[in-house]
Formats: C-alpha cells, structure tokens, sequence
C-alpha cells in the first residue's frame, strides 16, 4: 500500500509564495518534491528549532532556505517558510 502524502502550509508561506515568479515557483515546486521523496534530507535544526528543519536549495541561481516541518506516520510535510540566510534567521 502507497504512503500517504500530504503538504501543508502557513500563512507566511503562501503569501510569499504568491510574490514569486513563475521561474521561482518552479524551483520551488522541484525542492518540495524532492522533500516529499525524502523529507530527512533537510538539517534538522537544535534547542528551541528542534522540530524545524531546513532544506537548501537554489531559487533562480540565488541560494534560498526552505524551512519546514515533517511529522511521521503519514507523511505529512508542513511548509513553513522560505528564503535567503538573513530573512530566516534559523540557520
């Protein structure tokens, strides 16, 4: 029987995401699918972040953060936010 999957997101997410560019939102789309092949890939953030955890990638030729939240049993990945180094703050 096939994994359920599930993505979420907040509303910090979807407003940002409607600012992006069809070439961003591509890019975009590529990471989460990645994420949703293998949502451990990204580093699992410590202390009071340690049900966060962060996927790199690039976003139009820029390096961009994707923070998200994977929770087991059906495969649920909760975006959270994205953006560069300084914007999120959490790595």
């Amino acid at each position: 029987m096939a994994e359920k999957r599930r993505v979420t997101q907040t509303l910090t997410f979807k407003k940002a995401l409607k600012k992006l560019k069809s070439n961003q939102k591509k890019d975009l789309d590529k990471a989460v699918n990645t994420l949703l092949e293998n949502p451990l890939m990204g580093k699992q953030k410590k202390g009071d972040l340690s049900d966060l955890r962060v996927h790199k990638f690039t976003m139009a030729k820029q390096l961009t953060l994707l923070g998200y939240k994977y929770e087991d049993g059906e495969l649920v990945l909760r975006l959270i936010t994205f953006g560069s180094h300084n914007i999120m703050g959490v790595c």
